[in-house]
């Protein structure tokens, strides 16, 4: 079948592409390209004033991006209008208000692009502003869609009636660790067949291994948003009961809490909040990491991580990793032998942890060569891809449907 971009009925749409943080949409997009499935690329939003990254030059110029704002649309195009103020109505009647009436403009928007490419079902990443619009496209113009749910997007954000809307009207949902399969099994029991899960994946050969300088203090990695269910705050305490060692932690990232966490880490020069860095610059760090330390915590509103993608990086790098029993993350990390898991605000069993793979270079370098090698059993890019492909394929997503499954719906709504 081919799945060149003016032929392919399957299509990506995201809430912001590429960005900074969700290095994992990129690497999918790639691979899938990679795989055969040269899929358009819809985003919602532009990623302009995010921090910079060092995203492939393959991806210059293959995102078509949603107008900023529908108002000369909506003023000068009595179609359109008409047929947003319908849609709005029945918006106000699903979802109790027209607070997310964007998600109409745009799937009013976007109906008429698809259809000149042949698209009749996209994928989105996460519960939130994508998915709310693709599940609109189908409401308007019979467009299939389904998503990958990630971490807060089911945990806390999106509200569960909605969700469960959201996830019936899916071909397909994956979600990315046993842990989240789980948490929606129990939320809406009678969906469960439709879910499935794929890792996120990494590509492997974008971090070489670590090789830390014996003659310089060993360095403890983290990386994250500054917020805080990355736990930066108990590693901060961890880190000031590691006793007169020699060490050096960084912290990198950017986010609300930075103040906070500079202040914390105070005068102690070992522990150092370093602000953002693109994937090059963290690569260089694992490379040169003794221990990746991310002790993920349960915020009070239900938010959480679920699959850290950083924690597989450190693996590829061959970093043994100290985490905390977090949703999915004893799916990574295998307790004494890939790193450490210890209970969330645990600064005591943290510490040690710390303290026990810095005292130990050969069990540092053997934990790290299993994570590794667990790493290219799981979350190996073209693996994770290839399953997705399976998962969209079973759904249909990759076969156009019979002409008035599609058009006639987009026809009769005009």
């Amino acid at each position: 079948m081919d799945h060149s971009p003016a032929q392919s009925s399957f299509a990506y749409l995201f809430e912001r592409f590429p960005s900074f943080t969700q290095t994992f949409c990129f690497r999918e997009v790639l691979e899938m390209r990679r795989q055969g499935i040269a899929a358009p690329i819809f985003s919602i939003r532009d990623p302009r004033g995010e921090p910079r990254q060092d995203f492939p030059p393959e991806l210059a110029g293959l995102t078509q991006y949603v107008p900023e704002s529908f108002d000369a649309r909506i003023e000068s195009d009595a179609a359109f209008r008409r047929q947003a103020r319908r849609s709005l109505d029945e918006m106000e009647s699903l979802w109790g208000d027209q607070r997310e009436k964007r998600r109409i403009y745009e799937a009013l928007w976007l109906l008429p692009e698809l259809r000149r490419l042949g698209v009749t079902h996209v994928h989105s990443h996460f519960a939130g502003t994508a998915a709310r619009t693709a599940f609109w496209l189908k409401r308007l113009g019979g467009v299939r869609y389904s998503f990958t749910a990630h971490a807060n997007d089911i945990f806390c954000d999106e509200p569960p009636a909605r969700l469960e809307m959201l996830i019936r009207e899916a071909a397909c949902v994956v979600t990315v660790s046993d842990y989240s399969v789980r948490h929606l099994a129990g939320m809406f029991p009678a969906h469960t067949a439709k879910v499935r899960r794929v890792y996120n994946g990494i590509h492997l050969d974008r971090f070489r291994r670590s090789e830390p300088d014996p003659a310089r203090p060993p360095l403890i990695l983290a990386v994250g948003r500054y917020i805080e269910k990355k736990g930066f705050f108990d590693l901060i305490a961890a880190c000031k009961r590691l006793g007169d060692r020699a060490f050096e932690c960084l912290i990198v990232g950017e986010g609300p809490l930075e103040a906070a966490l500079r202040d914390a880490a105070g005068s102690d020069e070992r522990i150092q909040i370093t602000g953002p860095k693109c994937e090059t610059e963290i690569a260089n760090l694992l490379a040169q990491a003794t221990v990746f330390a991310l002790p993920c915590i349960d915020e009070e509103g239900g938010g959480k991580d679920n699959l850290p993608t950083v924690i597989m990086e450190a693996m590829a790098a061959s970093v043994p990793v100290v985490s905390t029993r977090v949703a999915g993350v004893p799916e990574m990390v295998g307790q004494e032998v890939t790193g450490y898991l210890v209970e969330q605000h645990d600064i005591d069993r943290l510490a040690a942890s710390l303290a026990r793979i810095i005292d130990d270079r050969d069990q540092a370098r053997a934990m790290g060569v299993r994570g590794r090698e667990l790493c290219e059993q799981k979350f190996a890019t073209e693996r994770t891809t290839a399953e997705l492909r399976r998962v969209l394929d079973e759904a249909g997503a990759f076969t156009a449907p019979h002409r008035t499954d599609w058009f006639a719906r987009l026809l009769g709504k005009g």
